[in-house]
Order: structure tokens, then sequence, then C-alpha cells
């Protein structure tokens, strides 16, 4: 059995991020990154399915570039067996990551019985990749689950809907699973693991290497700034029982024309 476990690297969530001088892209070079954090329930997915099925093999992929590859290690170190890195900008869009996987898919030489991802990235929260990936192999693919059976070759799995409501669907592998938050607890990489994971094999391949050429790009990212600051807050004095009312008629005003939640 091969399942193969699509990762995004971004910006660990207490970095603070800049935009770079051309508004291109953000300042890289001083970012820590990590595994986005709902691709840690895929990959602790995939484990737990090696665990009971102890021959099969689990491959993790990513595309973005090569100066990091912090979840890649991550993965490996949690426990699966091997890496595929395609070499890219960090900023490519959906559909151009999408067309990498696949293509770092087919590269690898072994047919998958099971692609995992995180329903998003936290970065960009485009919410694209795996339904898309899904599309261009030609498999079926469930968003968002929150549970998993496996029996045989056919998957059963719980995804969330509005409202807090669960959806059960039964589905023939190979197929295409986008985990939520919820699906597991990942596991933490042990020492051993760490050691481990710097001998497991790392294979990398350049975009032109899985058939993905600039023309492939749909969307192009420009005029990154920081929000704007926020202004002061104001504050009001009621201390004094003659002044309330007016002050509760004054803060009503603004909640209402400039706040403008009532």
């Amino acid at each position: 059995m091969n399942i193969f476990v699509c990762v995004k690297q971004v910006p660990d969530t207490e970095t603070k991020v800049t935009p770079t001088a051309d508004g291109s892209f953000i300042e890289t070079a001083s970012i820590k990154w990590i595994m986005n954090p709902y691709d840690e329930f895929a990959v602790e997915q995939a484990l737990l399915v090696k665990a009971a099925n102890p021959a099969a093999n689990v491959t993790v992929v990513r595309v973005g570039s090569e100066k990091d590859t912090e979840a890649l290690r991550t993965a490996m170190a949690m426990g699966t067996d091997e890496a595929i890195l395609v070499e890219s900008v960090d900023n490519l869009d959906s559909y151009s990551i999408a067309k990498a996987l696949k293509g770092a898919i087919e590269k690898s030489g072994k047919t998958a019985d099971l692609i995992l991802t995180g329903k998003q990235a936290i970065d960009d929260d485009c919410l694209q990749v795996p339904q898309i990936l899904a599309e261009m192999m030609k498999l079926p693919s469930v968003s968002v689950i929150v549970g998993f059976e496996l029996a045989g070759t056919t998957v059963k799995v719980k995804r969330e809907v509005e409202g807090g409501a669960l959806e059960v669907y039964e589905v023939n592998g190979p197929v295409v699973l986008a985990a939520n938050k919820g699906l597991n607890t990942p596991r933490y990489a042990s020492l051993p693991g760490i050691m481990k994971a710097k001998k497991k094999p790392l294979a990398k391949f350049s975009l032109g290497d899985v058939g993905v050429t600039d023309g492939d790009r749909r969307v192009k990212y420009s005029g990154f700034k920081l929000p704007p600051e926020k202004p002061a807050g104001k504050k009001y004095d009621a201390m004094d029982a003659a002044k309330q009312t007016e002050v509760v008629s004054q803060v009503v005003g603004l909640l209402r024309t400039e706040a403008k939640v009532l």
C-alpha cells in the first residue's frame, strides 16, 4: 500500500512577517518555518494506517524552496518512510502546486492508494490544492474530514459541515482526503525518530522534472503590505452618575456610526 501525504511549509504563527520592497511576497530570510498544522493531522493519519498495515509505505511530498526542509524532516521524524521535494518559489499558486504534486507522485514510480493532505494552509487559506489535485488525478475526494476508517480498499470518513453536523461517506480507493483538526492527535517526533530522519531518502525534483511550466501559473501575487495600524481606543468616564446617560449615548452612537456593530 502506497500512501502519499502532501504537506506545506508555512511561517510559524508567532513570526512577524515583513513584505519585500517590491511587494511581491514577504521577506523569508529570518522566518521560522513549520509544517502546516492541518498537514500534521494528515501525516498522523498516514502513520496510523501504516501501523495497521506494516507493509505500507508513506511518502511525504512538498512543493517549495530548498533553503529549509523542516516540514519534510519533521514528517520523517514522526515516522514517514521517505520524502520528495519539488523545488520552486514559495509563492506558487494553487493550480501549479497541485500539478507539481501530481507530477511528483507520478515521478516516484509508485501507484498511490491513498493521498492525504491538510484541509488548508494557514498562510494563504486558499483551500484549493486537495480538490484540484484530485481532479487532475481523476480521483474522488472528501475534505474537512474528522473521522477515518479503512476496510480493505474502502474508506469510511466523516466530514464536518456548517451547523456542527457530520456527513458520512464511503469511498473506494484510491482517494484524496483533506484532514481537519480533530481527526486525530498528531504525535511528537522522538529523538530516535529525529536521528533516523537524517538518513531517510529525500528525492528532489525541479518544476520542469514534474511537468510544470510558468504557463501553468494562474495567479501571480503583488501588492503585499501590512494592514494599517489600529487607531487608539477611546475611553469614557462613567463614574459620575450625572453624566452616565450622556456617556452611554455617545458610546452607542460611536458603535453605530464608526464601529458599525449596531
